[in-house]
This record gives structure tokens, C-alpha cells and sequence, in this order.
């Protein structure tokens, strides 16, 4: 049975989703990444934390698919098949988390993961690597962020920046990426346990599938005229609030 709305929240709620999917889809076109970073934290204030990330998880599979077939003719595939295979290793503990941790610890880890992830991207420098370790450090640890708290975009932008990617390559080849991360995180999630699909509130399901496109036409009109890099640090901005909301939610419940 689908997990139950109350009637004078379902309003709001549909609607703060609603906006934070169209935002991030936007985000994820103009840069690359945005979806994620936008939704995981506001879906899981929304739906609590196990839910919120397993729609965002979906919600990332849709648009990286559709966002990718718009960029397709940029994609590294060699770069994809370096670091895809890592996906899984990482997905399992992010599934045992999950499944083992508190609600509330589990709104603290996400919070703590999403700044601490964040700080590191912007303010560790990130020395030139080569080889295939980095590849198989950066599949890893997103295969795990991407399953434990909805967002890999800051495992892959450190990789990104460790390797001189080049951005228009990295924002083409993120989308199978996250798209592979998104499926193998629901199903590994879903095959332990961890999250019961049962509990995805229907409608909020489906109108979160159904603004992916619309954020996709806008992203494409917006793409046009913002740097990526402006993009990102909006991404940035929004995921801090609302993982600092979810952290303060999280130690509320773990003290009180």
C-alpha cells in the first residue's frame, strides 16, 4: 500500500517537489549535474530520508536518460567504462547503511556527506592524477554517496578536476554515469531491504517523473545564455540549505 499524505500537506509538498526537480533538471542540463544535489535533500526533508533519496534515485535515472540522449554525441565512453564497474562495489554498503541506520542518524549522515563532500570540492586543491586508481576511487565512492544520500556529483567533480576533464565531455558522459548509478542504487536498495518500494508516495511519484522533461526544455533554453559554472554554484547553494536544514532536523531527533 502507498505510503498515506495528509490531505493539508500534500498540497505543498507536491509543489516544493515539483519546483526542486524542474530546478535541478535545469541545473543538470546547463552544467551537468543538479538534479541530485537539488532533490535529494529536499525530497528527503519531504518524504524522510530512506524514501526521499530512492525517488531522487529514480528522478535521476529519468533525466540522465533523456539528458543524455540530448548530449550523446559528446560522451567519453571510454571514460563511462572506467568508472562504471566500480558502481556496484560502492552501492552495497550504501544499501547496508540504509538499511541499518536510524532515521534520524540517517538525516545527520546525509547532511554531514553532503557539506563535507561540498567543502572538499571547493576548498581542498585536487592534485593531477592519471591511471585507472582515480577512475576506481571515483566509481566506488559515487556508487556509495549516490546510494546512501542521492548525490555522486561531488565524487565525480573531484575526479573531473584530478584529471583535467574537460567540461563539455563531463557533462555529457555524467548523464549514463548517473543514469547507471541511479538503477543500480534502486535495485540494490530495493533487493536488501533497504527501501520498500511500497513506501513511494504515488503522487509525488509521478509528478516528480513528469517535470523532468519540462526542467529539460528549460535547462536547453537557460543552457544557451549561463555558463556551466554558474550553474554550479547555484546547485551549491541549494544543496547547503537544505542539508543544513536536514542535519539540524537529524540532531534534533538524535537529542531530543
Amino acid at each position: 500500500m502507498l505510503f498515506p499524505m495528509p490531505a493539508d500537506v500534500a498540497p505543498l509538498l507536491l509543489l516544493v517537489a515539483a519546483s526542486a526537480v524542474i530546478l535541478g533538471t535545469v541545473l543538470q542540463r546547463v552544467s551537468g549535474m543538479g538534479v541530485g544535489l537539488v532533490v535529494s535533500p529536499t525530497l528527503a526533508l519531504l518524504l524522510g530520508p530512506v524514501t526521499g533519496v530512492l525517488l531522487t534515485n529514480i528522478t535521476t535515472v529519468v533525466s540522465a536518460a533523456l539528458i543524455g540522449i540530448t548530449l550523446r554525441h559528446d560522451i567519453d565512453w571510454q571514460r563511462y567504462r572506467r568508472l562504471a564497474p566500480l558502481i556496484v562495489v560502492g552501492s552495497v554498503p550504501g544499501a547496508l547503511l540504509v538499511g541499518a541506520a536510524d532515521r534520524h542518524w540517517l538525516e545527520v549522515i546525509i547532511g554531514v556527506a553532503l557539506i563535507g563532500t561540498l567543502l572538499t570540492t571547493a576548498l581542498v586543491r585536487i592534485p593531477p592524477m592519471s591511471g585507472r586508481l582515480p577512475a576506481a576511487a571515483a566509481g566506488t565512492a559515487g556508487g556509495f554517496l549516490n546510494t546512501a544520500v542521492g548525490v555522486a556529483a561531488p565524487a565525480m567533480l573531484v575526479y573531473a578536476q584530478a584529471t583535467n576533464w574537460q567540461q563539455r565531455s563531463f557533462a555529457a558522459t555524467l548523464q549514463p554515469i548517473f543514469g547507471t548509478m541511479g538503477v543500480v542504487s534502486v535495485l540494490v536498495k530495493v533487493g536488501l531491504g533497504a527501501a520498500p518500494v511500497s513506501e513511494l508516495p504515488l503522487a509525488v511519484v509521478s509528478l516528480v517523473v513528469a517535470m523532468v522533461p519540462i526542467g529539460i526544455v528549460i535547462g536547453g533554453l537557460v543552457a544557451r545564455r549561463v555558463p556551466a559554472a554558474v550553474g554550479r554554484k547555484v546547485a551549491i547553494v541549494v544543496v547547503t540549505v537544505g542539508a543544513l536544514s536536514l542535519l539540524g532536523r537529524g540532531l534534533a531527533g538524535v537529542i531530543g
